[in-house]
């Protein structure tokens, strides 16, 4: 995704790559609110949700509906730390939440190995 997002203003190739992972991120969330009957917040975590302003706005983009609305000075100033990048009077909130993937890999790679 890094090597995608700095080629998206230069190239329709990467551009339409980020756009289609949106989507469908977009896509899933909607399924899963639909399913679950609603949510109180939607959170972003992991490398490109922490690090990614753009996917972030992308993903959240036309889904005011559900009650999902970014505060976009809050979402472009937050990457790799905690924080609510959602307007203060949105229905459903969103959170960045930092999560240390390598460590969650090595704990279950090491009790795999211990069985």
């Amino acid at each position: 995704m890094r090597e995608l997002l700095a080629q998206v203003d230069r190239h329709d190739r990467a551009r339409l790559a980020v756009d289609l992972f949106c989507y469908r991120a977009r896509k899933y969330i909607g399924a899963y609110l639909a399913v679950l009957g609603g949510a109180s917040a939607v959170v972003f975590s992991g490398g490109i949700g922490e690090h990614s302003p753009l996917v972030r706005a992308k993903i959240c983009d036309t889904m005011q509906w559900c009650g999902l609305e970014l505060d976009a000075k809050r979402n472009a100033g937050l990457q790799g730390a905690e924080g609510r990048i959602s307007r203060s009077e949105a229905r459903m909130h969103v959170y960045v939440i930092p999560s240390d993937e390598e460590i969650l890999i090595a704990r279950d790679t090491a009790e795999l190995l211990r069985h």
